[in-house]
């Protein structure tokens, strides 16, 4: 299952902490796609999810918006 989480609009630290906060609300085994626009959002991202245990599943950037792809592990 698929959950998405819009985040433009917030900047750091708020999408991790958001992020922290909807990736709890899914399943071992669910995917969680972050659409935001802060330009430190795709590494930030990347950074808490690997420190985190959860897999990047992949990442993209589309003019300002950057999505990053969780799969969450634990």
């Amino acid at each position: 299952m698929e959950r998405e989480v819009d985040l433009t609009g917030l900047y750091c630290p708020l999408p991790v902490i958001r992020a922290r906060e909807e990736i709890n609300r899914i399943a071992v085994g669910d995917v969680l796609r972050i659409v935001a626009d802060d330009p430190a959002a795709e590494e930030d991202l990347k950074r808490w999810a690997v420190r985190s245990g959860h897999e990047v599943v992949g990442a993209s950037k589309s003019g300002e918006v950057i999505t990053v792809i969780v799969r969450r592990k634990k």
